[in-house]
């Protein structure tokens, strides 16, 4: 007969802990993995943020065509990306039509650089596991 829910859920053990990564030679690393920007590490929002590192500025249309996005979900994350400083928004109009810019803010260049370094770190540790 099984065992009732109750004392069965009070037998179970937690789920170990991931490794920690390992740096080059295999020394412990920093845990680069909590360090990600849990801001920079959407699709949308990275994808985003790379356009602008490449461009001077973009208008919203373009990065919504460039990243396949709708205009909710485009304006929502470009508003996350705003508040936390790493985009600047600019409106105007153009032949009487509103247009919006979007750059990239030098605290947004920061973070990307950021990102970038840790996840190549995340790449580095994975790879370096496969060795062994």
């Amino acid at each position: 007969m099984a065992e009732p829910a109750a004392r069965r859920r009070r037998t179970e053990r937690p789920a170990a802990a991931a490794p920690a990564l390992r740096g080059l030679k295999g020394e412990p690393g920093p845990d680069v993995v909590r360090e990600l920007d849990a801001l920079l590490h959407h699709r949308l929002r990275l994808g985003m943020v790379s356009a602008l590192a490449a461009a001077e500025s973009l208008a919203f249309n373009d990065l919504k065509g460039l990243l396949q996005a709708s205009d909710g979900n485009l304006s929502v994350h470009a508003r996350k990306l705003e508040d936390a400083g790493y985009v600047t928004c600019t409106k105007t109009f153009e032949n009487r039509r509103p247009r919006t810019d979007y750059r990239l803010t030098t605290r947004g260049r920061q973070a990307l650089g950021r990102y970038l370094g840790h996840m190549e770190a995340v790449i580095r540790a994975a790879r370096d596991t496969l060795g062994r």
